[in-house]
């Protein structure tokens, strides 16, 4: 019995043994990045040429992230002229509550996909007056893993995390959070009713990006919102 694959050696098919080098997957990996990148680039020049602010918020599934576009939208879309890209696997749920805020969104859904990408971006952009916007948000796929390497073009990644996941996630998820310029930890009007330990969590966030800033969050209470609110003013300013 071969101890790599269990096969019988004694078995006539001739491919028994035959097992891919790693370094193809590798290459394929590469090769889809690279396209990636690429049409980044693009969008990334289409942002500087409107002087557009655009972020990208991943997460788990579940941590608020929807609930807080929302939040901000209703808050600041007076002075600021937002839109949004909704991406899902399926349903139109996300982009429904967002079109009640009175803000542009699209929808995309990736159906077996698990994250967006530069190439889908782009086309999204076609459904927006670009030369009338000053803030893109673009919601991402809830997914802590998919997402954490592929470019859009944005100016930051925003991980959004809630206390309600475990302080340990940015050490189980690295490359999100390295990737990551913002972490907002969200539902911090739960930490009474919970396990979850604060310094940890920020603690282990620092150890993967050590620059990472991090805004402590409630979108239900409006606690640390103005920190969230004041930082992306900022920015945007800084475009």
């Amino acid at each position: 019995m071969c101890n790599t694959c269990g096969c019988n050696p004694n078995h006539s098919h001739a491919h028994a043994h035959d097992h891919p080098a790693p370094r193809k997957k590798i290459t394929i990996e590469q090769d889809i990045l690279s396209k990636n990148n690429s049409l980044a680039k693009t969008n990334r020049a289409l942002f500087k040429k409107h002087q557009i602010f655009a972020l990208n918020l991943v997460s788990s599934p579940g941590s608020g992230k929807t609930a807080l576009l929302e939040k901000t939208l209703r808050e600041l879309s007076a002075k600021t002229r937002f839109a949004v890209i909704e991406g899902d696997q399926q349903t139109d749920n996300d982009a429904q509550r967002i079109a009640k805020t009175g803000v542009p969104v699209h929808q995309i859904n990736t159906g077996a996909g698990c994250h967006l990408d530069a190439h889908g971006i782009a086309h999204a952009l076609d459904h927006f007056d670009l030369k009338n916007l000053d803030v893109l948000f673009i919601e991402n796929v809830g997914n802590l893993v998919c997402p954490a390497t592929f470019d859009l073009g944005e100016h930051h990644k925003v991980a959004v995390l809630s206390v309600t996941e475990g302080e340990d996630k940015p050490l189980k998820y690295p490359t999100m959070f390295e990737n990551s310029d913002v972490m907002l930890l969200n539902k911090i009007d739960l930490l009474p009713y919970l396990d979850f330990d604060v310094k940890k969590c920020k603690e282990f966030a620092k150890r993967v990006n050590p620059k990472i800033k991090i805004f402590e969050i409630s979108v239900k209470t409006g606690a640390g919102m103005s920190t969230w609110y004041e930082w992306l003013a900022q920015e945007a300013r800084e475009i």
